[in-house]
This record gives structure tokens, C-alpha cells and sequence, in this order.
């Protein structure tokens, strides 16, 4: 391999990265060119912390000839067997210390002091070698502070010189076009974890100016949690936050499964919409997470009682209407939401939950919306009106909703 080999594989990384090719394609790409060229890689594994709530980082492997997976997440690290494994690890090892690369001639003596080196010299690899590559502080987000990569050889003469000059010059090109593309994911995932699955794309398609809104029909979703005031006063503190997660959680991933969009989490109550071209449709997603909603309650309430922690119900009003979805703000503050008259009442439908003792109130233009064969399964509640809404109107329920503290 000679250095013409070098610009070729760094100008195809560059334009690769430019792309938004994923990681493992820059990885896969990056290791099978430099093998290609003559450099004597059978292993390879690259890897960057990220900032996501439930994973800790992303990994990409590649094999000469095995089929290996080769993308990966990783959990958290901090604690069990996991910081026992990455506390072994030789990327641990740069970590903590000065260096920035270590290497370990394997098939020749060295030590096999680093977790999965044994496992490398079983599948018959001669030389190793792990290098990390460091960002500055402007440059780090969260716990990406850090591009780690390994790569290992069979060749019974391990690497060469030649050969850890030629990774020396050409890792630090794949680990900014690795670190630009988690960058990208990492935009998306804050903006989904804020703001939503469908307006977190809205945004990353460039919906960010004021007064940027569109017009839709949607089925309204408004949810809050029964005596939850109460609950929080009489509860320790520490046990007010994973009440209200646990709850969350039942309500969020109720109305994700059922194809809603979450737009905001309004201390204990939670406002979605379900969006679609067919009314009908909308208003039956709606109602299918308010039936996945329940079963998930049941089975949270059971735990929580078994583990004598308090326990809620949750109440919900469902509505239909014509609102403003898009971004409302200042020039430097901006909420991507909903806003009309239709999301005001649909709050203040479900207030009346606690006064009717329902768990589910509907209003009469849901239900006049819903398909036929689920009308049947309707109760009327009366007609009522409410606060800040100039019309007062007939509200629906199921016959199986009842409160329950």
C-alpha cells in the first residue's frame, strides 16, 4: 500500500461522509479499501459514545471473513458487569491515562491483558491495536468526547510499520466522518425526544421559522393523571418523579403504538394529536391507545401495589378539529405545537373527567366521527359547558370507564 493509496481512501471517506452514509458503511467501506490496497486488517471496531436516554453509544465492527453485526448499541457502563468489561477494556486504558494508541503483539508474546484480546488470538490474530482519538472541549457533546477504534491482523508477521503509519494517518479522517454523521443522529434524537417523532422531521426538514404553521385536522389527545396534587403531597419527594415517569410511560408509548404524536408534557398531563387524511382512521388510532393505555395502566398499577407505592388512574378527552400545527414563539424561542380552539377544548373536556368520575370523556364530534360499528359502544354523559368554550355540547364515554385511585 502506498501513499497514493492513502489520498484515494481519505478522499472516498470525505465524500462518503459529505453523502451522510451511514457509520457502518464508512466502516465497512474504510476497512475493505484499506485491505484492498494491501494493508494486512482482518478486524476492525470503531466505536463513540452519543447522547441518547437509554443507549450510551454506537459500535461498528468489520470482519475479513466472518459475517459479524456491524452496528451495535450500547448501554450504560457506569455500573455491574458492564464497567467491569469496560474497565478491562484497552480502550478503558487510553481512556484513564496519556497515551493515545496501545498495541499488543499477540502472536508473539505480549500480554493478553485487555477484555476480548483472548478471543482475538483464539480466532488466530497475530498484532492488535487500539488508538483513541480525542475532541476538544468545543467539540464534545455530553459523553462524546472520544473516537475509539481497534483494528487486529492474521498475517504471520503481524502489522508492519508501514502498516500503523498508513492507520495513523488515515483513522482520524474516518473518525470525523463517523463523529459528523452521530452528530446528525444526535440532532434528530434531542429533536424527537423534545419535540416528537413527526414534529421533531418537520423541523430537520427546515420548518424552523416563526409563523411557519399548516393547517390540519387531527384527533386531540389531552390526558392528565388522577389526584396527582394529593399524591405529591402526601409522598416523599424522591418518589414524585418515578411516579410521574412510570406514568408517562404508560401514556406515551400508549399513543406512539397506536401511530399519535406526543407534543407535550404538561407536568403530569400529557397533549397528542393523531394525524391522517381519513377522520375516520384518526379517531380509531386515538381510541386504540386509549385501550392500549388501559392495559398498560392495569399491569403498572398491579406492580406498583405489589411494591406498596402509590398508584393513579389516568383520565383522557378525546376531541376532533381543524388547528394550527407548526412553530409559535420569539425569534430565538420557538414551540413546534398545536393551537385553536379545538386544543382548549379538548382540555377542558378532559377536566370534566373528575367531575362526571369518568376516565374517558368524548366529544360529540369525535363520536359523531368514529366509524359506525364503535358508535354501539358509546354512552352519552349529558351536555355540558365548558370553561372558556362558548358552545356547550353533548359528551360521550365508554361504558367500561370509570375512575379508579
Amino acid at each position: 500500500m502506498d501513499y497514493s493509496d492513502v489520498s484515494t481512501i481519505a478522499a472516498w471517506i470525505t465524500e462518503q461522509g459529505l453523502k451522510g452514509a451511514s457509520e457502518s458503511e464508512l466502516m465497512t467501506g474504510f476497512c475493505a479499501a484499506c485491505r484492498k490496497a494491501g494493508l494486512r486488517i482482518d478486524r476492525g471496531l470503531a466505536l463513540m459514545d452519543t447522547l441518547h436516554p437509554v443507549h450510551e453509544g454506537r459500535a461498528f465492527r468489520w470482519d475479513s471473513e466472518e459475517l459479524v453485526e456491524t452496528e451495535f448499541e450500547y448501554g450504560p457502563s457506569g455500573t455491574g458487569e458492564a464497567a467491569a468489561s469496560w474497565q478491562r477494556s484497552s480502550f478503558y486504558h487510553l481512556w484513564s491515562g496519556n497515551e493515545r494508541e496501545v498495541r499488543r503483539r499477540i502472536g508473539f508474546g505480549d500480554p493478553i491483558d485487555f477484555s476480548q484480546l483472548d478471543k482475538i488470538v483464539e480466532a488466530g490474530h497475530t498484532d492488535y491495536i487500539a488508538m483513541m482519538h480525542r475532541f476538544a472541549e468545543a467539540g464534545t457533546i455530553g459523553e462524546m468526547d472520544c473516537f475509539f477504534s481497534n483494528f487486529s491482523t492474521k498475517h504471520p508477521e503481524g502489522f508492519s510499520d508501514h502498516d500503523l503509519a498508513i492507520l495513523r494517518k488515515l483513522v482520524p479522517v474516518l473518525g470525523l466522518a463517523i463523529k459528523c454523521i452521530a452528530l446528525g443522529r444526535i440532532a434528530r434524537t434531542i429533536a424527537e425526544v423534545y419535540l416528537g417523532e413527526d414534529a421533531a422531521r418537520q423541523v430537520m426538514e427546515g420548518k424552523i421559522s416563526r409563523g411557519k404553521s399548516e393547517r390540519i385536522s387531527a384527533a386531540l389527545w389531552f390526558s392528565d393523571l388522577l389526584n396527582y396534587t394529593k399524591i405529591s403531597d402526601r409522598v416523599p419527594p424522591e418518589e414524585i418523579i418515578p411516579l410521574l415517569n412510570d406514568y408517562s410511560e404508560v401514556a406515551i408509548s400508549a399513543i406512539h403504538e397506536a401511530g399519535g404524536n406526543v407534543l407535550k408534557l404538561i407536568g403530569d398531563g400529557v397533549l397528542a394529536i393523531f394525524k391522517g387524511e381519513a377522520t375516520q382512521e384518526t379517531c380509531r388510532a386515538a381510541l386504540k391507545a386509549e385501550a392500549l393505555l388501559r392495559e398498560k395502566l392495569r399491569k403498572l398499577n398491579d406492580e406498583r401495589k405489589a411494591d406498596d407505592r402509590p398508584t393513579t388512574d389516568v383520565y383522557i378527552g378525546l376531541h376532533i378539529g381543524d388547528v394550527f400545527y407548526g412553530n409559535i414563539g420569539s425569534q430565538d424561542r420557538l414551540d413546534f405545537t398545536v393551537i385553536g380552539p379545538a386544543v382548549n377544548e379538548v382540555s377542558r373536556i378532559a377536566s370534566m373527567c373528575r367531575s362526571v368520575d369518568l376516565n374517558l370523556l368524548i366529544s360529540s364530534d369525535f363520536a359523531a366521527a368514529i366509524p359506525e360499528n364503535q358508535r354501539a359502544a358509546l354512552a352519552c354523559v349529558g351536555r355540558y359547558a365548558l370553561r372558556g368554550v362558548q358552545r356547550a355540547q353533548e359528551l360521550y364515554t365508554l361504558d367500561s370507564a370509570r375512575l379508579n385511585a
